[in-house]
């Protein structure tokens, strides 16, 4: 998946990501304690626009959740609304769109310590579920509705993917992040927070997976469109739409003002599949998605003409079975649990004459 470039991701794409998180051929570990590894490497090559994408290493973070299920990490990467609870970095999150039932475009802005500029991105996700492997990717692309915007600094993913596994303890989580925040920071300082936040982040998800169920079953149970196509709200989209155009970046500068934004909805796409090409609105409507048939194998739906409203293509599966399940009530309140403590540290700079 290259910077910039809309498509229905395919098996190589998958493949790559499992390939990344399982070969440490080439990593350094730097980080080893209490079931989580955390490697970097730097990577080999010149990037775009002068600047080489080799100056910021990526990010391997392995980890084992004990007493979690993979189906419940699943659902707390997917769950927009439960994101607005645990992500305390997040400043606002857009589900622009989709392009077929395991490929959207989204928006997201995310807050940065002082004095970094906030941070956004515009990426395309794509996502598999195979049982007992779930595979979810992410890109840096374009919307002509979200421009580069005043007070923040435009992002770039080159790669960003989560592997969910079943385990006898649990569940393991692989995380694999290359990103370049742009703007001028120093590839050294960018290098180190992100050593400091990657094993955060995993703490932190491991911590919002225990209480996601409690907070689940007062909160829409039943609504997980990620696994059920049909209760899809977002508006479909068409790859004309996102332009194909290298992404431009603002410039970083420490004097603007930061936009508050309230963080709204980011209604995420249904669970699985991938079709084996898509280079046009016509590809994407006659794609097709993939979700797992109580055989054990995989069951092949046709993706809905971007003129359908609906998805009435696909037939209303079943409640999944899970090891729990929330209580009979016969009204369920919204509760929303305590958020976890920000994270943050503190950054002093020293000027060079």
């Amino acid at each position: 998946m290259k910077v910039g470039v809309v498509k229905i991701a395919e098996d190589e794409d998958f493949a790559h990501l499992k390939q990344l998180v399982d070969d440490h051929s080439g990593w350094d570990l730097e980080y080893n304690k209490n079931e989580m590894q955390l490697y970097t490497r730097k990577i080999d090559g010149a990037g775009e626009n002068g600047k080489t994408d080799n100056s910021f290493k990526q990010l391997k973070v392995t980890a084992i959740f004990p007493d979690v299920e993979a189906d419940i990490i699943y659902d707390v990467l997917h769950d927009p609304e439960y994101r607005k609870v645990w992500d305390t970095h997040m400043i606002e999150s857009v589900d622009i769109g989709n392009l077929n039932p395991n490929n959207d475009v989204g928006y997201y802005a995310m807050s940065c310590p002082t004095p970094m500029v906030n941070r956004d991105f515009v990426i395309q996700r794509s996502w598999l579920d195979m049982g007992e492997e779930k595979l979810i990717l992410n890109h840096s692309v374009n919307h002509v509705d979200y421009p580069p915007r005043k007070g923040y600094v435009r992002a770039t993913s080159y790669l960003t993917g989560f592997i969910v596994r079943t385990h006898n303890l649990g569940s393991w989580l692989g995380y694999v992040s290359w990103c370049d925040p742009q703007g001028n920071l120093p590839p050294w300082l960018v290098n180190k927070v992100t050593n400091i936040f990657g094993p955060k982040m995993i703490k932190n998800l491991l911590k919002a997976s225990r209480n996601y169920f409690e907070w689940k079953c007062n909160n829409s149970p039943h609504f997980k469109p990620w696994i059920y196509p049909e209760q899809l709200q977002s508006p479909r989209i068409s790859i004309e739409q996102c332009s194909p155009a290298p992404i431009v970046n603002s410039k970083e500068n420490d004097g603007r003002t930061k936009e508050k934004q309230k963080a709204s909805s980011n209604q995420s796409a249904p669970r699985s599949t991938y079709p084996s090409k898509a280079q046009s609105s016509q590809d994407l409507a006659n794609s097709t998605y993939r979700t797992p048939s109580p055989a054990g194998g995989l069951t092949n739906h046709s993706s809905p003409s971007p003129s359908r409203p609906g998805l009435s293509a696909v037939s209303t599966p079943s409640p999944p079975v899970q090891s729990q399940s929330c209580p009979a009530s016969p009204a369920l309140v919204e509760k929303a649990p305590k958020k976890s403590k920000k994270l943050g540290f503190k950054m002093s700079f020293k000027k060079k004459h």
